[in-house]
Order: C-alpha cells, then sequence, then structure tokens
C-alpha cells in the first residue's frame, strides 16, 4: 500500500464476493431471510443491459452539443459528430462521410438527399466531469495494457462538401442548402458513384492517380475497389482540361518525372483524338523538352512491370508499355555529343537556323540588352541585314555584318543607333556560333517529323554544357511551335491542324521572373499561348521543383496543378491550394499528391501508380 492506494491487481469478482460476504454476515444476524416481493428468497439482482438491441449501423451520429448549423460561410458552419468506440481506429482526416436526410437516402436504391462532407479535425473530450491530469490516473495508464475509451468522447468536426440527390435515376450533387437532423446516423462514404459525384469528379478522362486520404487509397466494395481520377477530355462539358495548361510540382525524389511519363503516356493512348475545325478527329502530338534526358525511354516497355499488374491497368482503361512513335531530336551544338544507351528511340539530329531570328530577334538579345539597344537591334539592324544579304543568311555573316566600322560610323551619323549602343548590341549577340547554323538538318526542314498526331518527340538538352545554349535551343522550338499555332497566316500547316502538347521539364529556367528583354518577350509569348491555346488545341504541361520561380502571368493561367512532395515553404505557397492540403505537402511519401484543378472536381489527394507505364531509370 502506497500513498497513491493499492495499485495491485484489482478484480469486480473479488468485490462482488466482499459484497456477498457482508450480506451474508448481516442476514445471519436478523431474525430472517432476505426475501423478494414475492416472498422468495432473493439470492441474486436482475442484471439491466446497457448495450442498445440490434444492429449497429454507420460510424455514429451527428450531435448538438456544440451546436448543428450550415452557412453559406464555411467559418460559421458547425457540424460535429460523435463516432462510437469500435469504429475510432478507422477514421482518419480527410475521410468522406454521408450523413441521409430523414427517410431518404441518395444514389443506388434511393429517392432522396444525402450530405456528402469531410472530416476536417478529430477530438477525444471528457465524457464526465473529472480531472484526469493527475498523478493517479497516469500511474494507473501507465501500468493499463489499453485505453478504456468508454471514458471519453470522440468528436469529427464535419466540413459539408456537397447534397446528393437523385435526378430520374441519376446521381447528382448542388450545394449545401440543408442542414442536417440531430441523431442523424453517418457513414463512411464507400460507393464509387456517390464519392465521385459529390467531389464532381467525372467517370472518363486522363488518368492521373487513385483517390486517397491520408496516404492510404481510398476503396470501397466494387471491382476494382480503388477509385480513379481523371480530368476532363471532351468537349460535352467545356474544352478538354489538356488545352486548359498543367502544372506538376515536386521536389527531388517526389516521383515528379514518373508521375509525369504516366500522364503524358496517357495523352499518347490510341484511342485518344480531339475534333479540329475542318471535322477531322486527329490524335494529339506531344513535344517534351528534356533537360534530364529521362523521357525518350517512353519508346520503351517498363521490364519490371509484371503481368498481373498490366492487367489491372487494362481492368482500369489505362494506356501502358512503350510508344513506338517516339523521337528524340538532338540539337547539334558544337561538338557536343549525345550518347543514348538508355533508350531505344530513333534519334534525329538538328539545327537552328539564324533566319528564324528575324521573327523573334529575343533569341540573340541574351539577358544583357536593355529596351534602348533592343530597339536597335530590332529595328535597325536586323532588317538592314536581311535587306543585305537575305531572309536565309547564316549566324557568321550577321556578325560579319556587324564588324564592318563603315556601318557603325554611318548609323551614328545619322543618328539612328549610337556608336555606344552599336558596340553594345554587338557584345551580346556575339557567343552564338556553335548554336545557329551547325552541320545537320533545319529544324524548319522537318517540321512534318517534329509534330506528328500521335506522336512523342523529345528534345534532351543533358548534352549541352552551355546554359546560355540550352535556353535558346527551347525558347526558338516553342516560339516555332507557339507562333505557328497562333497565327493566322500560318506556314507550317501541320502545326496549325494538329492538337499539340508543348511539355517542359525544369520550367522554371525558361519562364522565370526576370528583369531583362528576353525574359519580358518569352513570358509575353508564352501567356498569350496559354490563353488561346484552348481554341487552338494547345496544351502546356510545366514540369518544375521551383514553382515559385515561374512568373505569374503564366501561372494564373494553369488550370490544373498537380502538386507532389515540396520541403520549400515558398515553393509550397506559390502553388496556390487549400491550406488543408498545403500543410500535408511536406509530409508527402513518393507518388503522393494533392491536385487542384476547380473545372474538374473538388481538390483532392490521390496516389499515383507505383511502376512507371513506361521504361523508368537508368540501370
Amino acid at each position: 500500500m502506497t500513498d497513491l492506494g493499492d495499485f495491485g491487481e484489482h478484480s469486480a469478482a473479488s468485490n462482488s464476493e466482499r459484497a456477498g460476504d457482508a450480506v451474508e454476515s448481516d442476514s445471519s444476524a436478523s431474525s430472517g431471510e432476505s426475501t423478494g416481493t414475492s416472498g422468495q428468497p432473493m439470492d441474486d439482482f436482475e442484471a439491466t443491459g446497457v448495450e442498445p438491441r440490434g444492429e449497429d449501423v454507420g460510424i455514429g451520429a451527428v450531435c448538438v452539443s456544440q451546436g448543428l448549423r450550415v452557412a453559406e460561410d464555411g467559418d460559421e458552419t458547425t457540424l460535429r459528430a460523435y463516432v462510437t468506440q469500435e469504429n475510432r481506429s478507422d477514421i482518419r482526416l480527410g475521410s468522406y462521410l454521408l450523413a441521409p436526410y430523414p427517410g431518404e437516402s441518395a444514389g443506388p436504391g434511393g429517392d432522396g438527399e444525402t450530405l456528402f462532407c469531410r472530416i476536417t479535425s478529430l477530438e477525444y473530450d471528457q465524457q464526465y466531469h473529472a480531472d484526469d491530469a493527475t498523478e493517479i490516473h497516469a500511474r494507473r495508464a501507465m501500468r493499463a495494457d489499453d485505453v478504456d475509451e468508454a471514458d471519453y468522447k470522440f468528436v469529427a468536426e464535419l466540413e459539408p462538401v456537397a447534397v446528393l440527390y437523385d435526378d430520374d435515376g441519376e446521381l447528382k450533387r448542388r450545394m449545401t442548402d440543408r442542414v442536417p437532423k440531430p441523431q442523424t446516423v453517418i457513414e463512411q462514404a464507400d460507393d464509387t458513384e456517390q464519392i465521385k459525384t459529390g467531389l464532381k469528379m467525372p467517370e472518363d478522362g486522363v488518368f492521373l492517380g487513385h483517390l486517397s486520404v491520408g496516404g492510404e487509397k481510398v476503396t470501397t466494395a466494387a471491382s476494382p475497389p480503388t477509385i480513379d481520377y481523371r480530368l476532363k477530355d471532351d468537349y460535352e462539358a467545356g474544352d478538354p482540361l489538356i488545352f486548359r495548361h498543367s502544372l506538376i510540382a515536386g521536389g527531388t525524389g517526389s516521383g515528379k518525372t514518373h508521375g509525369a511519363k504516366n500522364v503524358l503516356r496517357q495523352f499518347l493512348a490510341d484511342e485518344r483524338t480531339y475534333p479540329m475545325a475542318d471535322g477531322r478527329e486527329v490524335s494529339p502530338a506531344v513535344v517534351q523538352f528534356d533537360p534530364q534526358d529521362e523521357y525518350a525511354q517512353m519508346h520503351d516497355d517498363n521490364p519490371d512491370l509484371e503481368s498481373d499488374f498490366a492487367r489491372r491497368l487494362e481492368r482500369e482503361g489505362i494506356a501502358y508499355g512503350g510508344h513506338d512513335d517516339t523521337t528524340a531530336f538532338v540539337p547539334k551544338v558544337g561538338s557536343a555529343s549525345y550518347a543514348a544507351g538508355h533508350h531505344r528511340a530513333q534519334q534525329l539530329e538538328f539545327t537552328i537556323p539564324f533566319s528564324m531570328v528575324h521573327e523573334n530577334p529575343w533569341l540573340v538579345a541574351g539577358s544583357g540588352l536593355n529596351d534602348n539597344q533592343y530597339g536597335a537591334l530590332v529595328s535597325v539592324l536586323l532588317p538592314r541585314f536581311r535587306e543585305q544579304y537575305g531572309p536565309d543568311a547564316t549566324y557568321d555573316e550577321f556578325t560579319t555584318f556587324l564588324d564592318d566600322p563603315a556601318l557603325r560610323e554611318e548609323l551614328d551619323e545619322s543618328g539612328r543607333v549610337h556608336e555606344a549602343t552599336f558596340d553594345a548590341v554587338r557584345r551580346r549577340v556575339l557567343g552564338f556560333n556553335q548554336i545557329f547554323d551547325q552541320d545537320a538538318r533545319p529544324i524548319t526542314d522537318m517540321v512534318h517529323e517534329f509534330v506528328r498526331p500521335g506522336g512523342l518527340s523529345v528534345v534532351p538538352t543533358y548534352h549541352i554544357n552551355d546554359t546560355r545554349a540550352t535556353e535558346t535551343i527551347v525558347l526558338a522550338l516553342s516560339s516555332l511551335l507557339i507562333d505557328e499555332k497562333l497565327s493566322n497566316d500560318s506556314t507550317y500547316e501541320r502545326i496549325k491542324e494538329t492538337p499539340l502538347v508543348l511539355g517542359m521539364d525544369e520550367a522554371h529556367n525558361f519562364l522565370t521572373d526576370a528583369d531583362s528583354v528576353q525574359a519580358g518577350k518569352v513570358i509575353t509569348k508564352f501567356t498569350e499561348a496559354a490563353k488561346q491555346g484552348r481554341k487552338e488545341r494547345l496544351g502546356l504541361f510545366l514540369i518544375t521543383q521551383d514553382p515559385q520561380d515561374i512568373h505569374d502571368a503564366v501561372f494564373k493561367q494553369i488550370n490544373t496543378t498537380v502538386v507532389l512532395n515540396l520541403g520549400d515553404e515558398d515553393a509550397i505557397k506559390s502553388v496556390n491550394i487549400p491550406s488543408n492540403l498545403e500543410s500535408k505537402v511536406p509530409y508527402m511519401e513518393k507518388g503522393q499528391m494533392v491536385v487542384y484543378s476547380p473545372d474538374n472536381s473538388e481538390p483532392v489527394e490521390l496516389i499515383g501508380l507505383s511502376k512507371c507505364v513506361t521504361r523508368h531509370g537508368r540501370d
């Protein structure tokens, strides 16, 4: 016995025995035997049941202990549910629940309305008014094997998402406009149709992953048990989201490239086509800029993709396997050589002709030209050069043109270009001799091969050590594609008449918010592409680990944002996802993602495929 009391084994039975001995002793001392009202001996008391009869349905019930209210302002909504003891271990933050209105049930077998909601917080509360923050309670807990949850209330706070209702056999959703009744039984949502309708998820489209909560896939009783998440891909409910632009953001090791390959492979599925203005149904072409030389592997099958996994993909309508129509377009830059032992895709070398600079003079502007110098280049020097040497003149001829001292003196004396400005322009445009007009076919002669309906063209730049050269090549090709797509007088009808996905890995290197003429021109071009992309069948597919560095004008045009693990606080803030999902981003495992696509669904958590559907990784 201690000052804290006896912490030895305690048995309810032993108490009963002692109580029984006391009763027997008392009865022995009395003159008669204890009897009931019938006069018969009362040896035992009748036990009273404390459990309700019947079988429990659901996981708990709506409670009103702290109010029950739904409001237009979510902060004023008070919706809580008591969760019964046996169900508490299965409940997670973010889980989806159903609360039917009295006598009604939406969905299969029902014709009423049901509140579809999501758990936003979980808490234990005291069942009875007692202080358990004491030495005695702590010591007892330390010696016990488990917690007696019957002593505590377990309450879930709920966020109404939508009201589900039946409309002539079709399940639909609307905004929450009814409050559930007190003691309404709540159940976990486990029907695919109800969950997809509640979250406004389309039934068909481009597969991204499987719905999850807290890193665990949401399962149902259906087959397959998982719930697929897809992006709308037809014109019945607006433009396909492929042409509303997508961004994949994730840190190193988050599964960013793995996930991007899986999405791009869905774009290239055999059955995926889009209607053009002339009535034709055309498969999209994909052009992917590849700084790490990983996407040409999409030509090959994944040797680690087992047959069982492949059958699961087939059942869910997910495209997989190497894409035969994959070509690596290798930029020829000086003496840099490209080695491709890690994939079997066809390789074609190309060069950027200097003639492209006449349409996009900022390609040779560099980051050092100011507005005055850029004006001299565009308005005076390039037109004069074209007039003297012709539209197909080379970069070497342009440098020779600028080396003419008589030209410098003439322009200065006429007041058209000051000699200091002339010198500054000349310095900035030097150093491109390894980029333009190399010993390879000009890309302008390869447009039909570069943009192919149903084809994947990968532009690897890993073998190029010069950052300036890499930027020039990527921006030159991007400009060619964007200009032709947006032009009313297209030079290359193949580009104009083919649905196009323009993929750019490490997009922050090219679409950054920088104070230079070149950066300004690039941002303007991509912003216009993003704004007009939907009607021209042009979609941007940007991939980055530094989303905060992408210019805001481009970012605002992105409709679908896929966020994997990011550790940088500024990067997480920049992707503009809801705060409840933002807090989960730093803790997500490889392949876990948050999808924020307002025109497609409510913000959701997903888990991507555990295996890449094409070859991925170096041996």
